[in-house]
């Protein structure tokens, strides 16, 4: 089913041309709402996700190692 979608979006360029429209569209929301929201708000949301992120991989490098280390003993 996929594969006849990919067929339709190269047969079809309205397809491409409302992806970017909606393209478009979403960068110039992001601004207008990164301007409504305080200076240093998206730096901050940034640094947060990427400390969130960097913490569930630590959780999944440790259970990683612990199923690594538990298949060794087996």
């Amino acid at each position: 089913m996929a594969e006849t979608t990919s067929k339709e979006h190269e047969q079809n360029p309205k397809i491409k041309e409302a992806r970017e429209h909606f393209h478009t569209a979403r960068k110039s929301m992001r601004k207008s709402i990164e301007f409504m929201l305080p200076e240093g708000y998206v730096e901050n949301r940034r640094e947060a996700r990427k400390e969130f992120l960097l913490g569930l991989r630590s959780m999944l490098d440790f259970a990683i190692e612990k199923a690594e280390k538990k298949s060794k003993e087996s």
